[in-house]
Formats: C-alpha cells, structure tokens, sequence
C-alpha cells in the first residue's frame, strides 16, 4: 500500500439514525437484488449495509474490499457503504478505481490483501439502468460468497433493525488511484484490473496466445457494456495483441447500453450470426454485468456451458496452471451429466451441488476439487472463489492455442470419446409469483405419480426433491430442485429461479445422452423437443401458467 496522498486526518463525526425496519431485505443466492426505486428509498441501503456489519464479527482493523459493475447507483452506494463502515470502526477500505471490479476481481483482491471480506456492487447480468436492478453481495474472507447462515442473520437483523449509525464523511474521490485516511479509516483507490491481470498470467501461456493470435488464431470478444471491457482491454488487446475492433461494447455503461448483459444465444445474437457466417472468427466470446459468466461460441455452433465445463476439465493438464490436472470437479445439480463422464475416465470425483457458487467453496477451499461450473454459463477453478467469464475465455483460447485445433475439432473429439450429453434450458417466466409457488408445489407433490404418466418409450429411474449433504461442514440444504431421471439417459430438472427482482421464472433443464456418433451432429432443438413436451405436460404448465410456450429457450 502506497502512503497517503491525504496525509491530514479528515475528522468525521458519527450520526445515529432512527428509522423504522423493512421486512423485504432477504438475501437470494448472490446477495440482495431489487430495483434501483426500491433501493434509493430513504434509509433503505442503510438499513440493509447497518444489518451486514451487525452480523459481521470484524476485529480490530480489518480491511474490506469495496467495488461493482458499475451499473447505475454503483456510485453513490459506494459512498454510503464507505461511511457505515467508518461508523462501525473498520480501518482499511480498498477500492476499485470508479468503484469498478468485477466479480471475480474482487475475490481474487480479498484473497490477495487478506481482507475480511468485502461488498460486490452488482446484480450480474440483470439490466441496469434508473428502471433497472441493482444488487449487493457480501463475500467472506476466502472470497466466496456470503453462507446462508450469514445472510440469514443479514436478514434477520435488518428485519428488527430500528436505527443505523453513519459517519459525516464528504464524498471520496473514487477516480484517483491513491489514499486517503479519515480519522484513521485508510481508504485505497486501486487499479480494478492489475492484480487480477497478474493472476491470470500465472495461470494460462501468454506467449502462446499471443503467437497464435499474430499467426491468424481469430477472437471476437462481447463485453456487452458490462465490467469486462476495462479487462478485456487490458488483456486481450494490451497483452495478447488482439486488434481493438474486436472488443465488442468494451465501454462499461450505467444502463449497459440499454441492453440484457447476459452472455446468451438470446441476449447475444451477433455473436451467434457472426458464428454463422462464412468469416466466423475461430472463437467468440461474451461475458456479463459484473464479469462472472461467460458464452463461448465456434464457427457454426455455441458450446454448452456443461459441455465446456467437461472440454476444460479432460484437457485441463494442457494448461500451464494446471498442468497436473484437476483434483476433482463439481457442478451445479441441474448441469448435465457430462463432466462426471470425464471425471470417471480420469479417476477424480465429482460432487453435484445445488444452484448456488457459495456451495462450490468447502470443496475448494479444502482443495477436494480444481474445478466447478453450473449451466446458467458459470464456469471457474480454485484461483478464485467465484465464477469467472474471462478466465474461461482465456482457457478455450489458450486450448485452441495449444492444440492448433479448432473449436469445433475439439468438441467433436470430446464427444467421440465420452459422448453428446444434448442440453437445453426452457424458461418459463410467471408474472404472478404465488401462480409460480403453487405449481412448484403442485409438481413436488405429485412426484411419486410421475411414473404412471410417462409415455411407453420412458422409464422413471429417479424422481426427488435435491437434498444437498456437504461434505466438507455437514450442513443439509434441502428442496434444492426437483429431478427426474430415465433409464435412456435423459433427465428432466425443474427449478424456481432466485435471480430476478419481480415475478418468477420456472427453469425447465433437459437432458438427452447420445452415444452414438452418427447422431452427434444433430439439431439439439429438436433432439429435445420430445422431452421438453414431456416436461410441460407433467407440470402441468399451460393450463397453472396459460403459457403454451416458453418465455425464452437456452
């Protein structure tokens, strides 16, 4: 840490502040989410920062690690969270410059600086904007995500919370790198990308990606207005001489450019036609709001998340950071089937877990596995504790680097050798959220009838509400999404989404397995039509929902 720019001692005084509680401050599986109306109101973002510290046992001058998107409020929550904490006594508060970091660059930097933990101003790749979201994380001191048991106390203490304390502090100049120390609070303004960067190159061979980009190896990267432009600037054209004009929306915007920043065949269509055409680049990439997603696209095809995470994971010892392989793997239960048919022909385990990256974290931290990754495009290893879009874009470019093989001969290879795990997500999304609770409850109910109601060519081999038992603390997550498997290889999974800000969305996964090669090449719309006719009809959608159709198919 540099010595302070501010040498003087800016005194502050500390406000206690009477106001009445809000009853809707729960925490969902990445943090609190709402719209930005909801979170300007008076007292409610105080509120909600006074609840997190008193939950929080902090000692005597812990650091903690501030920063975001950069969507739309990011600014002046920063402000308010800067004076809470100084209210509260911490005494180091680092800072991405402009209040940006992305998600995994904030978990890299509570990592590295050893701090206790730290906010990730963020709703990932939900729209930003005055009308849009916003959303605040809280991650621990190994850089993951808060535990339940933490955000439940959040929730709990906001809920009877009847004053906040807060100190007078003017604004701080989040634009210069430097510090400032208020009344012995150091407050450092960092660069958001340097240290991440540094990471980075120790893990993947820049030399080589850098070659095969000057020899012809073609990338076109969509940061979609979101966090990852100012890295993807950075790495991909400052280090690896990637020629700019193919940084897509490189610029973060509050409102993201008035666009979805979630890196999808749906959100992202002019990768998709890019991907199409006769001049397709070998590799085509976007990643989302706060930088922890990612798409990755071949000539003539996207890749599925759970078939990249498979891909990664059985050429995993081509990569300089993990030339030793992985020590196991884990994903989220509605991912395919695919990674655990590469973990059983490399003899390394593979955990399935809920939705949710805080569950990858035990299994990391204990170093049970290398790697992790769930379908809704999240993919990450152990160098952080969090889902990370750039680093999965490096790894494919460092793979087709490697193996001079294109994208398109590499998952033809994967799927020779292991088979075609065909997937598909069906989003159904419900505007009235007790509509959305009571088929869910409906369909649980009804599970141990499903058997009677399939049609002859399927037979039922399992059918469950997901009970999650860690292996590492013990701890039992339950009703974590309902399963049905088949003895053809095909799975149906049904889930209520956590990640919106209003209504609910029914996420419908399906799954086909195809062993044989003649069938790798087929359109995977119509492979898993049948089974997500199937799926509709035994929850019943149409006639709960009236939704002939789904909202969205991914």
């Amino acid at each position: 840490m540099s010595s302070p720019d501010n040498q003087a001692d800016l005194p502050f005084r500390i406000r206690h502040v009477d106001c009445a509680a809000f009853g809707d401050q729960k925490p969902g599986t990445a943090g609190l989410r709402k719209k930005v109306a909801v979170f300007s109101q008076a007292h409610y973002l105080e509120t909600y920062i006074q609840a997190v510290f008193e939950s929080l046992d902090l000692t005597s001058g812990s650091a903690l690690v501030i920063g975001g998107d950069g969507r739309y409020y990011n600014d002046t929550a920063i402000q308010t969270i800067i004076a809470i904490a100084a209210a509260h006594g911490v005494r180091h508060l680092i800072i991405g410059r402009n209040g940006l970091l992305s998600t995994p660059a904030a978990s890299n930097l509570i990592r590295q600086r050893g701090a206790a933990g730290g906010f990730i101003l963020t709703a990932s790749h939900n729209p930003g904007g005055p009308d849009g979201d916003f959303g605040i994380k809280y991650n621990i001191a190994n850089g993951g995500q808060a535990p339940e048991s933490l955000t439940d106390a959040f929730f709990t203490n906001s809920s009877k919370l009847r004053r906040y304390s807060i100190a007078e502090l003017p604004d701080i100049d989040l634009s210069k790198e430097g510090v400032t120390v208020a009344n012995g609070l150091t407050i450092e303004i960092v660069d958001p990308v340097s240290d991440y960067s540094t990471l980075l190159q120790s893990l993947f061979d820049f030399d080589c990606m850098r070659d095969g980009i000057r020899n012809g190896l073609s990338l076109r990267f969509d940061a979609m207005h979101g966090i990852t432009g100012i890295y993807a600037s950075t790495i991909f054209s400052g280090l690896l001489d990637l020629p700019a004009e193919q940084l897509l929306n490189a610029v973060p915007l509050p409102d993201f450019g008035g666009g979805h920043p979630d890196p999808n065949p749906v959100d992202a269509p002019e990768l998709i036609s890019a991907a199409l055409g006769s001049a397709s680049p070998d590799l085509l990439a976007a990643s989302d709001g706060d930088g922890d997603r990612n798409m990755i696209v071949v000539p003539g095809q996207m890749v599925s998340p759970c078939d990249s995470l498979a891909i990664l994971l059985a050429n995993a010892a081509r990569i300089p950071g993990y030339k030793d392989g992985m020590a196991g793997v884990a994903r989220s239960m509605p991912t395919s089937q695919a990674a655990d048919r590469v973990a059983a022909k490399l003899g390394v385990p593979c955990y399935e877990t809920p939705t949710g990256w805080r569950f990858f974290c035990n299994l990391l931290d204990t170093g049970d596995i290398g790697l992790c990754g769930e379908e809704s495009f999240g993919t990450g290893s152990d160098h952080v504790r969090e889902k990370d879009g750039m680093w999965a874009v490096l790894f494919w470019l460092n793979l087709l680097a490697t193996t001079g093989k294109s994208g398109n001969e590499i998952l033809e290879s994967h799927w020779s050798e292991f088979g075609r795990d065909y997937y598909q997500r069906y989003d159904y999304f419900i505007a009235d959220t007790d509509a959305a609770a009571g088929l869910f409850s409906s369909l649980k109910q009804n599970l141990d009838k499903t058997g009677s109601r399939l049609p002859a060519d399927k037979t039922l081999q399992l059918a469950d509400s997901f009970t999650y038992h860690d292996p590492v603390d013990h701890s039992i997550s339950e009703n974590q999404g309902l399963r049905l498997a088949f003895e053809d290889g095909s799975r149906i999974v049904y889930r209520l989404s956590g990640t919106g800000t209003s209504g609910a969305t029914l996420r419908v996964y399906l799954q086909h397995y195809e062993q044989d090669m003649k069938r790798h090449a087929l359109d995977p719309h119509e492979v898993l039509k049948p089974i997500g006719e199937l799926a509709a009809g035994l929850a019943d959608i149409e006639r709960l929902t009236g939704l002939s159709q789904p909202t969205a198919v991914i």
